[in-house]
């Protein structure tokens, strides 16, 4: 990946392979904005169904905004930092450490792309992780903005989104992303917890740049 400046409206999307974020990256690239993405993988926790669906979605989204999607996706494999939550006092906050984690790979990326905001595809409330009690706590693990363009939306606003823009049938399917997650999962964060569970893998940085550093790029077009 260059290290160019990017121009002024750029963002890192986190896309997952699930309806919500091409949706997200969709709203951004009609707005003009450049779109570089990264996929994190849960791979060999979960199949390549997520990955193979993010290049799909990205590549027909590449064709309908052909100058605003970087080639480059970056993929960075994750499930061995994200095991390190699964146990004890820290399983029940594994959504926010992922979401912690996710948010700190979008800063390196950012660092290198020179782009200015991380972009979300997340929904109030949706899930555990998106309670204003826990996206606190997830937005503060990069410095960046976070644009979230679907937080008002319920889930049949956005299936509706996705079907008129052409990205439902790819996208639809099992949602992976909770395979290690806690039947019980905290609501409200607690800040001086998360920081305690995450000295189980070095602390968030240290996590984060060793995931990063195992990434790989796929060409989209």
């Amino acid at each position: 990946m260059q290290g160019n400046a990017s121009p002024a409206k750029s963002a890192v999307a986190l896309v997952s392979g699930g309806i919500d974020s091409p949706v997200a990256v969709a709203r951004m690239l009609a707005d003009g904005w450049t779109i570089h993405a990264v996929h994190a993988s849960q791979e060999p926790v979960t199949g390549p169904e997520a990955e193979e669906k993010t290049v799909k979605s990205l590549q027909y989204l590449a064709q309908k905004f052909p100058e605003g999607i970087s080639n480059e996706l970056q993929v960075v494999p994750v499930a061995e930092v994200l095991a390190a939550f699964t146990e004890g006092d820290a399983h029940r906050d594994y959504f926010v450490h992922m979401k912690r984690l996710y948010q700190k790979l979008a800063h390196l990326c950012a660092l290198e792309v020179g782009a200015s905001h991380v972009l979300s595809g997340e929904n109030l409330g949706q899930v555990s992780s998106q309670t204003l009690g826990n996206m606190g706590a997830v937005e503060v693990a990069s410095p960046l903005p976070v644009l979230r363009p679907l937080l008002g939306l319920d889930k049949q606003e956005v299936i509706a989104m996705a079907r008129a823009l052409g990205t439902y049938e790819i996208s639809v399917g099992p949602e992976e992303c909770d395979a290690l997650g806690p039947k019980h999962p905290t609501t409200i964060a607690d800040m001086d917890r998360l920081l305690r569970n995450e000295t189980l893998v070095g602390g968030l940085v240290k996590a984060a740049e060793g995931c990063w550093s195992e990434r790989r790029t796929v060409h989209l077009f």
